[in-house]
């Protein structure tokens, strides 16, 4: 069996068999398949899709290609979250610790910045000395000290799955559906999870825009979840605007520790309200979505949520004073208002574009190697139904690098379409399947 002859017959939009995507996933994690190569597949997968067959087993081949942890000693119910990338998306950050206090496990998983869409990992690594880099046995440890762990794939967990992640970044293969649903179902079902909850994006910022793309991918991975014996349920959610007000690593873990001090904004508190019901009833917690949602309150007014993300930072080594001292993360050293033109209404905001400032200001990844500004990033100032007057603020821009500040104004300036209509902002929530 040849490479090349693979990648033909997915340049031909022919079906691979399960044996062809085995030697594909097996001799890229081992290195015999190299970069090259299956950067050449991608972009064929990419262009010529694949059927569900073909999906399930390339999910399953990536999810045996490392080990597949058990975490059935703990004692309790374990849920993971996944989103499929947007922009001002930290959940992550909120609901891990509001789950945990409430009594289920978190074993998290998390990726970096991907294309226009900023990083779990990247946000977490802002805080001083935060390592989501542990071992699987200091996260199993984790879990079992404080009830949750948010750490990046180890070496055992899905290696397929790591390389090819970071190769779909810089190859722009990313919005895929079954390169999506193979990468998130396979290091999800790895993690020893008993259940999970799924966040699809929709929209302008999302990476599938088309909400009848995302519901296809969902129903995909809610099938292969259930296949391999796991509860899951999936939230079809909108981003034709930033989640929240904060786009930017630092930035948006500020966003978040305010939310769980209960001062969030609506939009960013309404969606992590529902996750985290949905996580504690695949838990067990809870009955039904109402008392999870109740769980969550309490959570956040007894202060439970705040002092457990404490602890999840501590146990990973960063400093939790953090959370009551923002000061101690990365910080941008100059800041630009982008204002409007003339009085009306926000109509859309082309949300892509917003990411991709984020990204052009330096809080994300050009190429692999690109170094992240952690202080970066902006702060959206007006959102879809605002009403607007001359020289009203419509973003702010976070920088240090004054020509990166220019060139992501011009993008910003582009992402606001305003007009004299007043619209409605667009529904959050769109779908539960």
């Amino acid at each position: 069996m040849r490479t090349v002859d693979i990648i033909a017959r997915k340049r031909d939009n022919l079906r691979l068999a399960r044996d062809e995507i085995r030697f594909i996933v097996r001799g890229y994690t081992d290195g015999s398949v190299p970069d090259y190569q299956m950067a050449a597949l991608v972009m064929a997968i990419y262009l010529r899709g694949m059927d569900e067959e073909e999906t399930r087993a390339l999910t399953e081949e990536m999810l045996h290609s490392g080990e597949i942890v058990d975490l059935s000693d703990l004692g309790k119910p374990t849920v993971d979250k996944h989103s499929t990338g947007g922009v001002g998306d930290k959940t992550s950050l909120v609901i891990a610790p509001v789950v945990a206090a409430a009594g289920v496990a978190v074993p998290m998983i998390s990726g970096r910045a991907l294309s226009h869409s900023g990083g779990t990992l990247d946000k977490l690594e802002s805080i001083p000395g935060f390592r989501t880099t542990l071992s699987l046995a200091e996260f199993r440890a984790t879990l079992e000290r404080v009830g949750a762990a948010l750490i990046g794939q180890t070496a055992e967990i899905a290696p397929a799955d790591k390389k090819l992640y970071a190769l779909r970044d810089v190859t722009a293969t990313v919005p895929c559906l079954p390169l999506m649903a193979a990468s998130i179902m396979s290091k999800k079902m790895a993690e020893g999870i008993t259940g999970l909850v799924l966040d699809v994006k929709t929209g302008s910022g999302a990476f599938l825009k088309d909400q009848t793309e995302c519901e296809k991918l969902a129903r995909l991975m809610i099938d292969i979840a259930s296949g391999l014996g796991k509860r899951c349920v999936a939230l079809i959610t909108d981003m034709n605007q930033p989640l929240g007000r904060m786009v930017g690593n630092s930035l948006e873990v500020i966003e978040a520790f305010e939310t769980l001090r209960g001062r969030g904004p609506e939009d960013f508190t309404h969606l992590c309200r529902q996750l985290s019901a949905h996580m504690l009833m695949l838990g067990g917690a809870v009955d039904t979505l109402e008392e999870g949602r109740n769980m969550y309150d309490r959570m956040i007014e007894s202060g439970a949520a705040v002092e457990k993300m404490s602890q999840i930072i501590k146990a990973q080594g960063g400093n939790p004073e953090v959370i009551d001292y923002h000061s101690m993360l990365p910080g941008a050293g100059y800041t630009r208002a982008i204002v409007a033109d003339e009085s009306g209404y926000v109509q859309a905001i082309d949300t892509e574009a917003i990411g991709r400032a984020s990204m052009l200001l330096g809080a994300g990844r050009l190429r692999l190697d690109t170094s992240i500004d952690y202080g970066v990033g902006l702060r959206i100032d007006a959102k879809i139904g605002d009403r607007i007057e001359p020289d009203s603020p419509l973003a702010t821009l976070y920088f240090n690098d004054a020509a990166r500040a220019d060139e992501a104004a011009t993008a910003v300036e582009r992402a606001f379409l305003t007009g004299p209509e007043k619209v409605e902002p667009p529904q959050l929530i769109k779908a539960a399947f």
